[in-house]
């Protein structure tokens, strides 16, 4: 799927798109008090941003927007590793953009009090535990990538069954982790707000998890 420089391009600026929304929903989500409802605006937005910009540019690059999904290319030989550090590159370019734009034009103290959009751990749960939460959720997303967009049987849906799985995490992973799914998405918010606690964590559960489902979903459901 990688053609070069338009592909790069739109790996940019979908991660830009999904970063610049769904960040900024949390920090609207604090500007306006965090009310009950603020979890699922903020899932929604997340969740929207991805369907939209995987429908419009996954015929360009493939619509990753993610490192532990480009990851899950790679370890099932459908990406080269150049090709694969490319996109990285681009993915946390677009990340790192998004999330300084976000400290720019957000008020100061609603975006300083949730680092704009930085990933943590809830109140009392363990680095493990977290590792493995991020992990199964982005077991799920990717599945979903490879059920949805990978698999020649799949429906054509665009992006929406890829944007309800972020969704759906977000849901369930938002109060505990954060439920960031992608290395780029955590780091660029980092960037912007020096925040590092924790940090490897979203590295490490979404690559790992991206990479298990890519490479379970190829040997057990396309297996011939």
């Amino acid at each position: 799927m990688d053609q070069g420089p338009k592909s790069y391009w739109a790996e940019f600026l979908g991660t830009f798109t999904l970063c610049f929304i769904g960040q900024g929903a949390i920090c609207v989500a604090q500007l306006q008090g965090a009310g009950p409802y603020a979890l699922l605006a903020i899932a929604f937005a997340h969740g929207l941003a991805l369907a939209v910009m995987i429908s419009a540019l996954g015929a360009t690059s493939g619509g990753h927007f993610n490192p532990a999904v480009t990851l899950g290319f790679v370890v099932t030989g459908r990406q080269s590793m150049t090709s694969a550090i490319t996109y990285w590159i681009s993915q946390l370019l677009g990340a790192i953009a998004a999330s300084f734009l976000l400290r720019s034009v957000i008020p100061g103290e609603a975006g300083q009090a949730v680092h704009w959009g930085v990933p943590m751990l809830g109140a009392g749960l363990s680095s493990s535990q977290g590792l493995i939460i991020e992990f199964v959720l982005t077991f799920f997303l990717v599945t979903a990538v490879w059920g949805t967009a990978v698999d020649s049987r799949a429906p054509k849906l665009g992006g929406l069954g890829i944007g309800l799985t972020v969704l759906m995490d977000i849901l369930v992973g938002g109060p505990l982790t954060g439920a960031a799914m992608n290395p780029a998405r955590a780091f660029g918010a980092a960037c912007a707000s020096g925040v590092w606690t924790g940090h490897w964590i979203y590295w490490l559960g979404p690559m790992l998890g991206g990479a298990a489902a890519a490479r379970v979903y190829k040997s057990v459901v396309l297996k011939a």
